[in-house]
């Protein structure tokens, strides 16, 4: 092994996920030395979709319109919940902040203040969000006026059945169509990709050609809905490229994961924080991490061994849960796999589930976490 070059910074962030890339975010537009390290992880799995509080308390079912008057109402009943630690003002400020990265790094969003949206899912059913990618916004006007739509999906594309979404949505949303269309350049017995067929539509050529193949689709409709492939840096500009030679709004549903919509958020934190001033250090893996002597932190880091010594005066913590990595499970119970911190769960093994999988209440196990304090400082046990 090498000896690890050195860096120096105020802030390391571990972990690659939304919480880590905006904790980066955050730490840079105030000036900060920020390292981040992580490899990719969840977000490649995100729908893109913001959410604040969409159903409260969930063995109930509850959904709220106003995702504000949720969280007070959250706050009330789990003291206890992270939420409970920030001031509402804290919240709007830090989303807006986000939402102002994404729009200056070519991925808008929109939305209500006040209050949630409504989009369908690509099983069919109704999803309770508050803030969607331009790209799917057409899709909460046309659901609010159950608008003539058509979702179309593409011959190959597993787990997206236009069929299955529209099938199910026409008790609420009468008139919903379905259809499907070959992608140019694919045959009808070939499997595509969601990924591949947004990078290849952000070439005008294959938009012309995709166009042509939706057009004898959107006779008798307002809008057409489509899988999330329109683009990866360029996605709004595709959907309206899209619009323009159709004649009507389009909206996409998310994929399955992974899709573009996850990629679509990784790559804009990524280009977007390289040009704040973050040292980005991804795919990489920390190896070590002790406090050190002056009350910062030593951490090594790297892709198969450690390459890199980062000094730093402050370390955020954002390495997720067990698919992130940030914890693991084994026979003795959960803990947390940098600093050995300990974790807040369920006595014993016993405990981790109930009895039905699909249990309103949810499983004990999935509220296994660090306890922190005001500051989101984890404690002692």
């Amino acid at each position: 092994m090498t000896d690890p070059a050195r860096i120096a910074c105020d802030v390391c962030v571990v972990g690659s996920g939304m919480a880590g890339m905006s904790a980066a975010l955050f730490a840079a537009n105030r000036g900060l030395a920020t390292v981040l390290v992580g490899r990719t992880g969840e977000i490649i799995f995100a729908t893109g979709l913001l959410d604040l509080l969409g159903v409260h308390p969930l063995e109930d079912g509850k959904t709220w319109s106003d995702p504000w008057a949720g969280m007070a109402a959250l706050v009330k009943d789990l003291p206890r919940h992270p939420y409970a630690r920030l001031a509402a003002g804290d919240t709007r400020a830090a989303l807006d902040e986000v939402l102002r990265f994404f729009e200056a790094n070519g991925l808008a969003y929109a939305g209500h203040p006040e209050r949630n949206v409504v989009v369908p899912t690509v099983v069919g059913t109704l999803k309770t969000t508050y803030r969607v990618p331009r790209t799917i916004w057409q899709a909460v006007a046309a659901w609010e006026r159950r608008a003539p739509c058509r979702i179309v999906d593409i011959q190959g594309l597993k787990g997206f059945s236009a069929r299955q979404i529209a099938d199910t949505l026409t008790p609420v949303w009468p008139g919903l169509q379905a259809a499907r269309v070959v992608f140019p350049g694919t045959h009808a017995g070939s499997e595509v990709y969601a990924e591949r067929l947004a990078r290849s539509l952000e070439l005008a050529q294959n938009r012309e050609k995709f166009a042509e193949a939706l057009m004898p689709h959107v006779k008798g409709v307002d809008v057409v809905g489509l899988p999330a492939v329109l683009g990866i840096s360029k996605s709004l500009a595709v959907m309206q490229d899209i619009e323009r030679r159709l004649g009507v709004a389009v909206f996409e549903i998310p994929t399955m994961p992974p899709g573009a919509t996850g990629i679509r958020l990784k790559e804009t934190f990524e280009s977007g924080l390289a040009a704040c001033g973050v040292r980005l250090l991804l795919e990489n893996k920390v190896f070590r991490a002790v406090a050190d002597s002056s009350g910062g932190f030593l951490i090594e880091a790297g892709r198969s061994e450690p390459e890199q010594r980062i000094a730093a005066a402050s370390v955020i913590l954002a390495t997720g849960r067990f698919m992130g990595g940030g914890l693991q499970a084994d026979r003795r119970g959960v803990r947390e796999t940098l600093f050995d911190l300990p974790v807040h769960q369920p006595e014993g093994r016993y405990g981790w589930h109930r009895q039905d999988f699909l249990d309103p209440q949810g499983h004990p196990i999935n509220r296994a976490g660090l306890e922190i304090d005001d500051r989101f400082r984890p404690l002692a046990a």
